[in-house]
């Protein structure tokens, strides 16, 4: 599979955009959004799982004002560390670069078909954040800590938009998970996703204390199919 590191400027600065393309070599792209440990081994796997079914997968590194490619283990030291990085993340600038970030995908030579974002835990929150700021063909958010509170800005988003959640995650509790179902219930263009049983980041296979095999197979399949829907065909399961 081949990869590269595109680069990518903004007023204050650059960052990297890590680039995965697919077997064909074209293809609709997806804007991969990273947790607080950066675009580490998880992220790029699921970017070579994305890239196989046929998408341009681009991951930016949004903590580059903090400190540049930062990536941290999936053990308690790792958390720790990671958690304190994603306190001093300036959120509307991570939307923002993320935005950039998408443009400069949609304008590479090896883009074709439609534009899409997917992001996991911090990038759950900048993708459903970002949904509602620019134009995208479908947004696909996993376990978005800000989405309960900012579920009023579903009213400014127009495009198909999944939300995956754990039922018994710590970090966003069921009655906030709600909170969430109520707002998409008028809403034709969202729908809300609830692995019940299971609870934070239940798809990060490298985090042992949190991943959820069956609930993470579930949800993957209910994402791959969505992408497939909204962008272009790819190599269904």
């Amino acid at each position: 599979m081949e990869a590269r590191t595109e680069t990518v400027t903004v007023a204050d600065g650059s960052f990297d955009l890590h680039l995965w393309l697919p077997p064909s070599g074209r293809g609709p792209v997806v804007l991969l959004i990273q947790e607080i440990y950066g675009v580490g081994p998880y992220i790029r796997r699921v970017a070579e799982d994305l890239a196989a079914l046929g998408y341009v997968v681009g991951a930016p590194d949004l903590f580059w004002r903090l400190r540049p490619n930062w990536v941290s283990a999936h053990d308690e030291a790792g958390t720790a560390l990671s958690i304190e990085m994603g306190s001093r993340f300036d959120v509307p600038h991570g939307v923002a670069d993320s935005a950039v970030a998408l443009a400069h995908l949609r304008g590479l030579p090896e883009a074709e078909g439609g534009a899409g974002v997917i992001g996991f835990c911090l990038g759950g929150s900048i993708g459903y954040l970002l949904a509602a700021t620019v134009e995208v063909d479908a947004v696909l958010s996993f376990y978005g800590s800000a989405v309960p509170d900012a579920a009023g800005m579903m009213e400014k988003i127009t495009c198909p938009l999944l939300l995956v959640f754990g039922g018994s995650d710590p970090y966003i509790p069921r009655e906030r998970v709600s909170v969430v179902e109520k707002a998409a219930a008028g809403h034709s263009n969202v729908e809300v996703y609830v692995a019940e049983a299971a609870g934070h980041a239940f798809h990060n296979h490298e985090a042992p204390r949190f991943h959820d095999p069956e609930a993470a197979r579930a949800a993957w399949d209910r994402a791959v199919h969505f992408l497939g829907r909204n962008l272009a065909p790819t190599t269904l399961p």
